[in-house]
């Protein structure tokens, strides 16, 4: 065992330090679940379509409306989660988030009509979401609190890394082409995933000598007083208007996260007089640059506001949106250096917007409803997810600048509700009654009042 001062140690602590990355040690089964869940992720995304075309008799156009029926049967999932997550705590919930995707890409194995994938894809998008719900909570019980901002943007870099890998392997898979290569592939992502939940439900590591949930818990005395309303539900949620701009600010991102997805390849097929070939470029450029500048841009994150650095992300987002929109009017030898250009901002927009919205998604919440909280912060993603495709591309229809100029806009305005966000209320500080606040989970199972 390596002393805990050995030189050894020194200079792996050194390579944490220089390259932002927070302290592992420990949470490694973390780590693990978190790259499982990535990597998975990125299998199932580029490889779902082709494996129901290949396994059953269904069209191609078949399988991708069943999907997307799926899919959307899932987007009142978070509010239904949100009271499951004050009860149990993230722990439990990421881990059976895990064991319910399970449970999906099982019954994808024996789908054979349209009803059926749209059941398992209901199922695999409830314990997805209900991952993600748990996941950012749990992330700040696993952080120490100078660390909150690392150790999101770690799990973020985790995750570019994990779906570029899932993806290549994906094509792989697909080469092998055979139906039971195929049923295979699918059944050890099955076996995966409830690797992943255990691994979760398992681990022990946190540091709980920081309050484990991102500083001192809002009082119910205090978040009342904010919101004029008794303690109580969603009711409390929706009447607190400093963190319903916190879901507006994340639906412009929502909305900007759909670029490379929905509107890129289409609007340079379509517009721009270059090869296709760009858009593959862009899209590595992309995944490249998160993976290797996230944890680094973490260092320079942690030492400004959050909200400071989402300005800055929403402004950056802007000018990205500006420059993909001019290119119409660009000369050809000029298109490809400013794609380049737009996407190189467009990806320190991302890499600078995530951690700050997914801590304050969390920091801001009073931790007794902070479940039902992250439950309304998660349908900035679901509505955003669901709307960007049929809105970006009858805007891209109605004329080629219209998307930039939504997506610009609406980057631009949702400035204004970003500014003082990090700001507490000055009854946060005071103490609540004894026996008020909901217990806190922590990682040794126990829990602190």
């Amino acid at each position: 065992m390596v002393p805990q001062h050995s030189p050894a140690n020194s200079t792996w602590r050194r390579i944490q330090t220089a390259w932002g990355l927070p302290d592992l040690s420990g949470k490694g089964r973390f780590v693990t679940a978190n790259l499982i869940d990535s990597l998975g992720n990125g299998l199932v995304m580029a490889f779902t379509v082709v494996f129901f075309v290949k396994t059953t008799s269904l069209s191609l156009v078949a399988v991708g409306a069943a999907l997307t029926v799926g899919q959307l049967l899932a987007l009142p999932v978070p509010p239904l989660i949100g009271p499951l997550l004050d009860k149990y705590g993230p722990r439990t919930v990421v881990a059976v988030g895990n064991w319910v995707s399970v449970a999906g890409f099982i019954g994808f194995l024996f789908s054979h009509a349209s009803w059926q994938i749209v059941l398992w894809q209901f199922v695999v998008q409830l314990g997805s979401t209900a991952f993600w719900m748990g996941n950012s909570p749990l992330i700040v019980l696993v952080a120490r609190g100078d660390e909150r901002a690392r150790w999101f943007g770690f799990v973020r870099a985790l995750r570019n890394v994990g779906i570029g890998f899932g993806g290549a392997a994906s094509a792989v898979a697909l080469s092998i082409g055979t139906v039971a290569g195929l049923r295979a592939v699918m059944a050890i992502n099955a076996v995966s995933f409830a690797v992943a939940g255990w691994l979760v439900i398992t681990f022990r590591g946190a540091d709980t000598s920081e309050a484990a949930d991102a500083g001192p818990a809002e009082p119910k005395q205090a978040a009342s007083e904010r919101t004029g309303q008794p303690w109580g539900g969603y009711r409390t949620v929706l009447k607190d208007t400093r963190y319903l701009r916190l879901v507006a600010t994340n639906l412009a991102f929502a909305f900007s996260s759909a670029v490379i997805t929905v509107l890129l390849a289409a609007y340079v097929a379509g517009n721009l007089e270059v090869g296709s070939w760009i858009v593959g470029a862009l899209v590595v450029l992309n995944t490249a640059m998160v993976a290797l500048l996230q944890t680094l841009a973490s260092r320079w994150i942690e030492a400004r506001t959050p909200v400071t650095v989402l300005v800055l992300a929403l402004l950056l987002n802007a000018a990205a949106f500006v420059v993909f929109g001019t290119l119409l009017v660009l000369p050809g030898w000029a298109v490809i250096a400013g794609l380049l250009i737009a996407m190189v901002l467009y990806t320190v927009a991302e890499i600078l917007g995530s951690p700050p919205t997914s801590e304050l998604s969390v920091v801001m919440a009073p931790e007794p409803l902070r479940g039902r909280y992250l439950g309304v912060y998660q349908m900035s993603w679901s509505v955003g997810g669901a709307l960007a495709p049929a809105l970006l591309t009858a805007l891209l229809e109605g004329g080629a600048a219209l998307p930039w100029v939504f997506l610009s806009a609406i980057s631009v305005l949702a400035v204004p509700l970003v500014l003082g966000l990090d700001r507490r209320a000055a009854a946060t500080s005071q103490a609540a009654p004894p026996g008020d606040v909901a217990p806190v989970e922590q990682l040794d199972g126990d829990a602190v009042g």
